[in-house]
């Protein structure tokens, strides 16, 4: 009987790869200017917040992570900031750090254009949910190497190929969970706004969005995590940073430079993963607290509340 299979998967085959080729092919030749056209926007955001990330003295950047940690998850995230910031610069691997913040940053922003509108459309939709699922399960469980080859061909190599196939790798947790924040919102509430004149644009952002805020945010955090992941994989197609010093160290076996690549990248992981939490509280977790009552910009209205007095 196994003889048998095999004589049969011999008789009769798909041509998938064939299929693939001729459709990767197919794009390169007829499409290519409008790949190279979409790389170049995602070029001028990225050159821009990497220039600014590397030029602005540590001290300062490790200030303003802190001060932003601070007003959005606490004082102790903003201690945890500083002291994670600090190691990455005492090890030696601030400026690739540097580089890897400015390419998760750009990928996490051409992820949440594309994947909230996706989410929003889904949550309304019941058909169109039911054609997107498919694709974000495919997404989510094909292996992240894969992700390389149409993007090589269709975009080549760099730092701009690499944040496309971050942001393509890191989106489907933000598309899945603004789906279920935005269809978890309570009925009655959505039906008041209705009753009072609410049209659908001012249903969404009034109420719907707002009240999904703590399931979307928790969808961002993974877009963020999933993003950093794959700073290793796509140092394979010429991306700089830290997850390149991982990949020279590993084929090198210099295992120096790999540890710190990747300390690099656990003591980033913790920075982001804390602060993108933080953008998740509700007044309710501040202790029914206003956002601009704690914090750096807490502490200068009090200032300035007592100088007018």
């Amino acid at each position: 009987m196994e003889q048998g299979s095999f004589e049969l998967f011999q008789i009769i085959t798909i041509p998938f790869d064939t299929w693939m080729t001729t459709g990767i092919e197919w794009l390169v030749d007829n499409y290519r200017g409008v790949f190279q056209a979409i790389k170049k926007p995602i070029k001028v955001v990225l050159k821009g917040i990497e220039d600014g990330m590397r030029g602005t003295p540590p001290t300062i950047t490790i200030g303003l992570l802190a001060l932003l940690a601070w007003q959005v998850a606490g004082r102790g995230v903003a201690w945890i900031t500083v002291a994670a910031m600090t190691f990455i610069g005492l090890i030696g691997a601030w400026a690739p750090s540097m580089t890897s913040l400015a390419v998760l940053i750009t990928a996490v922003l051409l992820a949440v254009m594309f994947s909230l509108p996706l989410g929003i459309l889904a949550a309304k939709s019941d058909r169109f949910w039911a054609l997107l699922r498919p694709l974000v399960d495919f997404m989510q469980t094909i292996p992240s190497f894969v992700y390389l080859v149409p993007v090589i061909m269709l975009f080549g190599i760099g730092n701009v190929p690499g944040v496309i196939v971050t942001a393509m790798y890191a989106s489907p947790p933000l598309i899945r969970l603004t789906n279920l924040g935005i269809r978890e919102v309570r009925r009655d509430l959505v039906e008041a706004g209705e009753a009072f004149g609410s049209s659908p644009m001012q249903t969404l952002f009034k109420i719907e969005l707002p009240l999904a805020r703590p399931t979307i945010m928790a969808g961002l955090n993974q877009t963020v995590m999933l993003s950093l992941a794959m700073s290793v994989v796509a140092s394979m197609i010429s991306v700089a940073g830290l997850g390149r010093m991982v990949l020279i160290g590993i084929g090198q076996l210099d295992m120096a430079r790999a540890s710190v690549g990747g300390v690099g990248i656990v003591m980033l992981a913790v920075v982001v993963d804390r602060i993108t939490q933080g953008f998740g509280r509700t007044r309710r977790d501040r202790g029914q607290v206003d956002f601009v009552d704690v914090g750096p910009i807490g502490l200068a209205r009090r200032i300035m509340n007592r100088g007018k007095a």
